[in-house]
């Protein structure tokens, strides 16, 4: 590998990119989900293999997130430290954990495909969603929600990305985590943003110079 700088900025935009498009297509395989252990069970079973695919890309897009935010974090490191900071750490704690709470929703899938025990099943998903696990699910919205926002609040305050871009981001983080809960068909609008939002700021860093991009050189203590 000849420039690592160059390797980490085209891997923090690949992985923003991929992102946007896996956690696209996942909504787009999701069956709607009733209320009630057992109706969402039944769901996972009635919805095969598109929903069993719906959620393993929802848990394999966490990963090049990782990539995604600190490439975001890295792009404002000089002219936002705190908010790079900040929203970079608590955007890696919500892939966290979305990707452990994701990892427990694989196990519905395997559960949703024994109909005959359907009733134990989903006695066992209301134990399992009545204990600390949970946790991590909080771990994953807040830390979503709260790092998306910080990181956009600095792209729009230092304009390293056209303005446009975080509030497309803006208006995704009130479309997926307030109209979600409103209109399933919210579900489909938040996906479009999201590949908006994440490709458009995926290619501007794609597009950042080499030298914007490396790290500062570090001082060299003088000799004695």
């Amino acid at each position: 590998m000849k420039d690592t700088a160059l390797f980490r900025r085209d891997v923090a935009a690949l992985g923003l990119l991929l992102n946007a498009v896996l956690s696209a297509v996942s909504v787009m395989l999701a069956p709607a989900f009733p209320s009630g252990a057992a109706a969402r069970l039944t769901a996972i079973d009635d919805g095969g293999a598109a929903a069993a695919t719906s959620a393993a890309l929802f848990v394999a897009a966490q990963l090049p997130l990782v990539a995604g935010v600190l490439g975001i974090a890295h792009l404002l490191r000089e002219r936002s430290p705190a908010l790079s900071n900040l929203g970079g750490s608590l955007g890696i704690v919500g892939t966290f954990g979305h990707a452990v709470f994701g990892g427990i929703s694989l196990t519905y899938v395997v559960m949703a495909s024994h109909p005959d025990d359907r009733a134990q099943y989903a006695t066992l998903v209301d134990r399992i969603e009545s204990t600390p696990i949970m946790l991590f699910a909080m771990l994953g919205l807040v830390g979503t929600v709260l790092g998306m926002l910080l990181l956009s609040i600095a792209l729009f305050r230092t304009r390293v990305v056209p303005r446009w871009m975080p509030v497309v981001v803006w208006l995704f983080i009130v479309v997926e985590f307030v109209g979600t809960g409103l209109s399933d068909s919210a579900s489909y609008l938040s996906a479009v943003l999201v590949v908006l939002a994440f490709g458009a700021i995926a290619r501007e860093i794609h597009r950042t110079p080499r030298d914007a991009w490396s790290a500062p050189r570090l001082r060299q203590p003088s000799s004695v």
